[in-house]
């Protein structure tokens, strides 16, 4: 077996997992995997079919919701020359090369209702004919489908074949996401970190207690994949030092800003809870530059406002002796933090004319946190 598709884990659903696949592996049923995006469903086809007697022939994935549906039926089954314009010749389809072997077809909700009536009949039948053909060829392949869609609400919203969807759910694998896998977290990431060390040639020195504690507390929406990448990312871009929190947290919310912003409802929950996790992450760093910020007006003495803190405590003077200027002055009220940072930012805006570039990084603070701050404090 090739172990780049074993199912690393150790968690009870995990464990289960493995147990199920292995057993429906040594038949030939058809077998439906769902799982969230990310999770690994082509890693598990992938173990199925190494597991199999057809281990010694092609395994073809074969993404149903990147394919135009214009052309999948073609791209699936073939095409006899001349069948449409531009079929210069006749050409065999996947399940032609998939024979004797498997065929993963991914993103199996996505395909046209058409075409599901294709692959009902292959897979009742082990038949099927060319686009354009009238020939019958029979082929002996195993199916293994996947999703993330929900395929019953997909039948009655009438977007999948009731026919269709009983025979995919013979058997039914269903991955769980990789929050409720625990310390699978963990020896997942050192699995990555193995294989791109070797791929990039970059020693890492791991993850700081607390950035573990971070690893395992995050929500993964992007599941397995999500955890590959940002590996590979904090790998190359920090060039093997030790993650630290405050690193894994600036990864973190990078990717969260690049994520697709369109609507899955089944995906809603997984991405509302990553978007205030996020917000958090943002918020705190926000909140140690700020602190920063103001270490550093108070060590320069750029406020020319009365201090923050009262002087120490001295004895008071008899009554009839009026009070030091000083002393008058230090028992006026200490300013308000925001007033603080208003006037600082203010000075330091007036210091560089304006350039919001300049005083960010004299400020030693983002551009972004400016403008909020200018914004906030109307200036």
């Amino acid at each position: 077996m090739n172990r780049s598709f074993d199912i690393l884990g150790r968690s009870p659903g995990i464990q289960r997992l493995r147990e199920l696949a292995q057993k429906v592996a040594s038949t030939d049923v058809t077998v439906l995997i769902t799982g969230e995006t990310g999770s690994g469903k082509e890693v598990l086809a992938r173990f199925i079919h190494e597991h199999s007697r057809r281990a010694s022939k092609s395994f073809i994935p074969v993404n149903c919701g990147a394919i135009p549906s214009g052309i999948l039926e073609s791209e699936l089954f073939g095409h006899e020359k001349g069948a449409f314009t531009g079929a210069i010749q006749a050409r065999k389809g996947y399940f032609e090369s998939a024979d004797k072997g498997t065929i993963f077809l991914d993103e199996i909700g996505e395909t046209p209702l058409e075409t599901q009536v294709k692959l009902l009949r292959v897979i009742e039948t082990g038949e099927f004919q060319r686009v354009g053909a009238s020939e019958t060829i029979a082929t002996d392949t195993r199916i293994v489908a996947a999703t993330n869609r929900n395929l019953h609400q997909a039948v009655a919203e009438g977007n999948f074949r009731e026919d269709l969807y009983y025979r995919m759910h013979s058997v039914e694998l269903q991955i769980p996401p990789l929050r409720e896998r625990g310390g699978d977290i963990l020896l997942l990431a050192e699995h990555f970190i193995h294989g791109f060390e070797r791929k990039h040639g970059i020693a890492f020195e791991g993850f700081s207690p607390e950035a573990t504690e971070l690893l395992l507390r995050y929500p993964w929406p992007g599941n397995v994949r999500e955890l590959r990448n940002l590996v590979e990312s904090l790998l190359i871009l920090e060039r093997g030092k030790e993650v630290t929190p405050d690193i894994l947290e600036r990864h973190l919310v990078q990717r969260s800003r690049h994520k697709s912003l369109v609507h899955d409802p089944a995906k809603a929950e997984n991405n509302e809870l990553s978007l205030i996790y996020g917000s958090l992450i943002q918020l705190r760093q926000e909140m140690a530059e700020i602190r920063q910020m103001l270490q550093q007006l108070l060590l320069s003495n750029r406020l020319q406002s009365p201090p923050l803190l009262l002087p120490e405590p001295q004895a008071p003077p008899a009554e009839s002796t009026p009070p030091p200027a000083d002393i008058a002055k230090a028992a006026e009220p200490t300013l308000p933090l925001e007033e603080i940072e208003r006037r600082s930012i203010a000075a330091t805006l007036q210091k560089f004319g304006g350039n919001k570039r300049k005083t960010a990084q004299a400020l030693d603070i983002n551009e972004r946190t400016l403008y909020r701050k200018i914004k906030e404090f109307g200036l």
